[in-house]
């Protein structure tokens, strides 16, 4: 059998029926994306990776799960996955983008606000995940503060030192920004079930114009940590924000503390990307120096 056949023979399998057609989508930068037509005539949404990030297709499909039980927005049905030698294929429901709805902005805060609320059992998750190619540790403990410290930036604070891309200096600022952390975090707060990647590009518009999230990087967590990483690079209108504030009203300091939240997306993208994220990284933890 041809390598060509076997990958259609495991999509077939995925999807749980023949495949029709097949075309390759623009805009993966880390998986390769599919626009499959199935045998009964209903679209769907392929995602294949190949190499060494083992299992990460399966993190992706039972967070898209793990979001969908709050009910709150859309999130991408999953249809199927399948795993070969050389491959991880993950099928979704196929969304039609659309143009963003009069109301766009409110239902997204709102919505946002809706999934936060619904909650998780406790902060971080039952095993490890990914955020975009990096691995993200988790354990489930009942201490914010400690866990942000712990499985959140010392990891990352390693993995950069290693690279070279952070000088013994920063490491020691970060272990002295980890020791003060509980006085930092704000007042607690019960785990909010977290999308865990929240920039523009993971929060589309669908057919109707309505929000939908795909991508994430899910974990329990503080609701402030989402909110930062919208921040962090805009595409998110005001109205998002104050919807999601009418909704579930954030604590005092929150926007103080936006900074301290950015700077876990901020050692990912130093971790992925390099040096070109170093000044707002060092802007971000010399807000609380």
């Amino acid at each position: 059998m041809t390598p060509e056949r076997a990958f259609d023979q495991a999509l077939a399998v995925a999807c749980g029926e023949a495949i029709r057609t097949r075309g390759v989508l623009g805009g993966g930068d880390i998986a390769t994306a599919l626009k499959l037509e199935l045998a009964s005539g209903r679209l769907a949404f392929a995602k294949v990776l190949t190499g060494d990030l083992a299992g990460a297709l399966g993190c992706e499909a039972a967070g898209l799960d793990w979001l969908r039980e709050a009910k709150a927005l859309r999130i991408p049905r999953v249809i199927g996955r399948r795993e070969t030698e050389r491959d991880q294929i993950l099928v979704l429901e196929w969304i039609e983008a659309g143009a963003p709805a009069a109301d766009h902005g409110e239902r997204l805060g709102r919505g946002l606000a809706g999934l936060h609320r619904f909650g998780a059992p406790t902060f971080g998750l039952e095993g490890d995940n990914f955020i975009a190619t990096l691995p993200q540790r988790n354990e489930s403990v009942e201490n914010w503060p400690g866990f942000y410290g712990r499985f959140r930036l010392a990891p990352l604070v390693e993995r950069a030192a290693r690279a070279g891309q952070l000088g013994s200096e920063l490491q020691r600022r970060f272990d002295r920004l980890i020791e003060r952390m509980p006085e930092l975090t704000g007042p607690p707060e019960a785990p909010a079930r977290l999308h865990g990647d929240l920039w523009s590009g993971n929060a589309l518009c669908d057919e109707r114009g309505l929000p939908v999230l795909i991508d994430p990087a899910v974990y329990g967590g503080h609701r402030e940590i989402d909110l930062a990483m919208m921040d962090l690079f805009g595409g998110f209108s005001k109205r998002v924000f104050d919807a999601y504030d009418e909704a579930f009203p954030l604590a005092p300091g929150w926007r103080e503390r936006i900074a301290l939240y950015q700077l876990y997306p901020l050692l990912v993208h130093l971790n992925l990307f390099g040096s070109g994220y170093l000044g707002r990284l060092v802007s971000a933890l010399e807000a609380y120096e």
